[in-house]
């Protein structure tokens, strides 16, 4: 007789977790499957092991620096092998967390196993038939190795075995120019390997804005080689791998493929659902709901190909728990659109990119941060700042960045997104001396400008005897 339960959610990653917490909160007839290995994709090889590797190289490339301030201390070296070994120690630590988390969270109704659908209500894990109500579908993803680059697999890294290396060779294709890509291939050019990087799409990290494409690349080549605009091909040689994009060529001795992800969909029985499934093999399903077709199933997470990101990951948990126990899937307003890439400089988009202002009458506030007084101090002064903001209204729709810091700048300008805030208003908060966020007063008084005919500036007293001009 088969086992029988109100939800199944299959896949214990972000995704899985935030649907199991929403769920607990109402019931507890539910089972968490997921077949391992525990602790999240961001605590095992994603967000947290690659920001360790990163802090360590970012450590290093200060000290190389000291010498022009005068602290002549001696050169400094770096040890490949102890470097992945701290990695892995804090990587481990993360994770840890993260699995006693999930068996806090699921307790007993946590099973390891690989699970398969027998039909939108029924669940086969391991030779054990589920029956339930809804399924949570939220198998997370896996990087994607192109069919030309899969007869070098052992000379191909992704981030699922980087940090599983003892050490590195000395010379390094980094294809593929994305979030993940930028990130570990200049921590790694920084501990000192021979890192050049491919990417065919001419766009660094996500970005957008053909300018601050622009200042971003001429930041981020000062420290290692990158060709754009055309695809990488790879060749044997006789000592390793060469890479051509066009006319550029180097040989390696292994490539790191940032290539994007593909859903984790294969063996899952998606067919079962009488649906027709897309070329990925994923089933048509509403965005706003989660909810595949008409059925009782939800695909979140990387699972549905949308947004690989933990916290639209989070997000998508929440939305499909809270529908998988309501009357009727609702529709759930989606934050504000917030990416980061920790580069350096940061890279970083917030709210409607530049390709997005469909419709839309849009003026753009610039800041340089080559002259900015924070970047200068910290001799960082390099990249760039674009705001978008409607002219009708005034208001913040987005922003695209590459400057120092702009991890912090994104946050505060996703928050004055989300709040339809308009220029005035942003410019009316205080801005302290010195810091990088004056550079985003830079950016909001230029826009500004080529607003006043709309909208001249609001004449606010600083105190209510004593009334002075605005400071903005």
């Amino acid at each position: 007789m088969a086992d029988r339960v109100e939800v199944v959610v299959i896949g214990a990653g972000s995704a899985g977790l935030a649907a199991v917490r929403q769920i607990s909160k109402i019931s507890d007839n539910f089972l968490l499957i997921d077949h391992g290995p525990l602790g999240t994709t961001c605590a095992r090889i994603g967000c947290m092991p690659s920001k360790a590797l990163l802090a360590i190289a970012k450590d290093l490339h200060r000290a190389a620096r000291l010498a022009a301030a005068g602290l002549t201390a001696g050169p400094h070296a770096c040890d490949i092998p102890a470097v992945l070994a701290e990695v892995r120690r804090k990587r481990d630590r993360f994770a840890g967390g993260m699995v006693e988390a999930t068996r806090n969270l699921a307790g007993e109704r946590l099973i390891t196993g690989s699970a398969r659908l027998l039909g939108p209500d029924r669940v086969l894990v391991d030779d054990r038939e589920i029956r339930c109500n809804k399924i949570i579908l939220a198998t997370g993803s896996r990087p994607l190795i192109p069919p030309a680059w899969q007869p070098f697999a052992d000379k191909v890294l992704t981030a699922d075995t980087l940090f599983e290396q003892t050490d590195l060779p000395p010379r390094l294709a980094l294809v593929g120019l994305g979030v993940i890509g930028l990130e570990i291939g200049q921590a790694l050019a920084r501990l000192g390997l021979q890192v050049t990087g491919f990417g065919r799409n001419p766009h660094l990290g996500g970005l957008r804005d053909p300018q601050v494409n622009r200042a971003a690349l001429a930041a981020l080549q000062q420290e290692f080689p990158l060709h754009v605009g055309s695809a990488a091909e790879p060749a044997a040689t006789e000592k390793g791998i060469l890479v051509r994009n066009g006319s550029q060529a180097v040989e390696v001795d292994a490539v790191i493929a940032g290539l994007g992800v593909t859903p984790n969909v294969e063996g899952l029985g998606l067919e079962t659902l009488g649906v027709e499934l897309d070329r990925r093999g994923l089933p048509p399903f509403d965005p706003n709901t989660l909810q595949v077709a008409n059925l009782p199933v939800f695909l979140t997470g990387d699972a549905n190909g949308q947004l690989s990101l933990l916290h639209e990951a989070q997000d998508e948990g929440f939305i499909a728990g809270s529908n998988a126990l309501a009357s009727s899937p609702q529709c759930y307003r989606r934050r504000t659109p917030l990416r980061i890439c920790f580069s350096d400089p940061q890279i970083a988009a917030v709210g409607l990119t530049i390709d997005r202002h469909q419709g839309l009458e849009v003026v753009t506030g610039r800041a340089d941060f080559g002259a900015q007084s924070r970047a200068v101090a910290e001799g960082r002064n390099a990249g760039l700042l674009h705001l978008y903001v409607e002219k009708s209204t005034a208001r913040l729709i987005g922003a695209e960045m590459a400057v120092p810091e702009g991890e912090h700048l994104a946050q505060l300008l996703a928050l004055a997104v989300q709040h339809q805030l308009t220029v005035q208003q942003l410019l009316n908060m205080p801005f302290y001396h010195p810091t990088v966020e004056e550079g985003l007063r830079t950016a909001l008084r230029d826009a500004a400008t080529q607003l006043t005919e709309l909208h001249p500036p609001i004449e606010l007293s600083l105190c209510d005897s004593c009334p002075e001009r605005p400071l903005c």
